[in-house]
C-alpha cells in the first residue's frame, strides 16, 4: 500500500528497517517487533509481512528456505505500539516444512500468515520473459519526479517517496500523480536498496516482502483517473501472496512488473512479477485490496 508522511526529520529509513528486522526473542517461538513510520497512518502492510516472514525464518531448525508466504490483513496496526509474532510449526517434512505466524498487538489480531518452507531440489525449469525496459540509469527516481509535482502544492514528501526512504524507485511509466487521467491497469518500477546489507544481515527475503507490498493497489486506480491525493477513498491490503522461485540478491536493481487484471464489488485484484536485472524471475506476488471511496 502506497504511503505517504509530510512531517518529521529527514533520515535514511533503510537502517532502521534492518534494525526492525532484528527481532527481539521472548521464547523459542515468540517474537517481538517495532515499526518503522513511513508515514502511513497504520502499520504498512508489508512491514508485519517482512517481520512474520523473519519470525518464521528464525523457527527454521532444518535449512529448508522459505518459497512462499499467504498472509491476511485483519486488523490495522498501530503505529506507536510494538508488535507480538507467535509461530506455530504445522508441519515438519523431508522436503517442506510448513509454519503458521500470528501478529498482535494488545493481544489483537491483525495478521497472520502461513510460510512454506522447502529444501530445494533439481527439477524443470522455465520462466516468463522479463520485460524489454528501459535500465534504471536513464530514469529519474520517484523522489525527484514526486517533488516536482507537490511543489506546485507545498508539500514536501517524507517517508517511502522521499529520497530518504528503505527503497529507491525508478518507474518507467511517467505520469502526473496529481492528474494521473486515464491508462492501462500496468506499470514497472525499477527497485533497489536505499543503503548497504551487512554481511551478518541476510534479510534479503524479508526485504523482498517488505517491499512486495509496494505499488500493487495504486495500479488498480489508474483506469479511473482516480488518485487518493485528489479523491478521497479508502485504500488497505486485504491478502497478500508470495512465491519465491529460485535465489537471488537484493543488493541488486530489480524490476518490479504490476497489473490490475480486475477490480468489482469495492475490490481489486492485482499481480506482480519480481526480476533481476538479468532478467531472473525471482518471485510472483497476488494481492487483493479494499479499494472505498469516501
Amino acid at each position: 500500500m502506497l504511503v505517504l508522511n509530510y512531517n518529521g526529520q529527514d533520515m535514511n529509513l533503510f537502517y532502521e528497517l534492518l534494525d526492525a528486522l532484528d527481532l527481539k526473542r521472548l521464547s523459542e517461538n515468540r517474537f517481538e517487533g517495532r515499526n518503522v513510520n513511513i508515514g502511513s497512518p497504520n502499520i504498512y502492510g508489508g512491514h508485519v509481512l517482512s517481520q512474520a516472514a523473519r519470525a518464521a525464518i528464525l523457527c527454521e531448525i532444518d535449512g529448508k528456505k522459505i518459497h512462499s508466504l499467504h498472509g491476511y490483513f485483519l486488523h490495522p496496526g498501530n503505529n506507536d505500539l510494538p508488535i507480538l509474532y507467535e509461530v506455530e510449526q504445522i508441519k515438519r517434512g523431508r522436503s517442506f516444512d510448513v509454519m503458521r505466524v500470528v501478529a498482535s498487538q494488545k493481544e489483537k489480531t491483525i495478521f497472520i500468515m502461513s510460510a512454506s518452507f522447502h529444501l530445494g531440489e533439481e527439477g524443470i525449469r522455465h520462466q516468463y520473459p522479463m520485460p524489454n525496459a528501459v535500465s534504471p540509469d536513464q530514469l529519474q527516481p520517484y523522489s525527484k519526479i514526486f517533488k516536482d509535482f507537490a511543489d506546485k502544492f507545498g508539500i514536501q514528501a517524507r517517508g517511502i517517496l522521499s529520497a530518504e526512504g528503505p527503497f529507491i524507485f525508478h518507474p518507467l511509466e511517467y505520469y502526473d500523480p496529481f492528474n494521473p487521467g486515464i491508462r492501462p491497469p500496468k506499470q514497472h518500477l525499477w527497485f533497489k536498496i536505499n543503503g548497504d546489507l551487512p554481511a551478518d544481515r541476510p534479510y534479503h527475503a524479508e526485504l523482498l516482502a517488505y517491499i512486495s507490498d509496494f505499488n500493487l493497489l495504486i495500479t488498480a486506480l489508474l483506469p479511473h483517473n482516480l488518485s487518493f491525493f485528489t479523491t478521497p477513498m479508502k485504500i488497505a491490503s486485504l491478502d497478500h501472496a508470495m512465491w519465491f522461485h529460485s535465489d537471488f540478491d537484493i543488493r541488486g536493481w530489480m524490476l518490479y512488473e504490476v497489473e490490475s487484471p480486475a477490480a468489482a464489488n469495492g475490490r481489486a485484484f492485482c499481480t506482480g512479477k519480481i526480476f533481476t536485472a538479468q532478467g531472473n524471475l525471482i518471485a510472483s506476488v497476488t494481492q487483493e485490496g479494499l479499494i472505498r471511496k469516501m
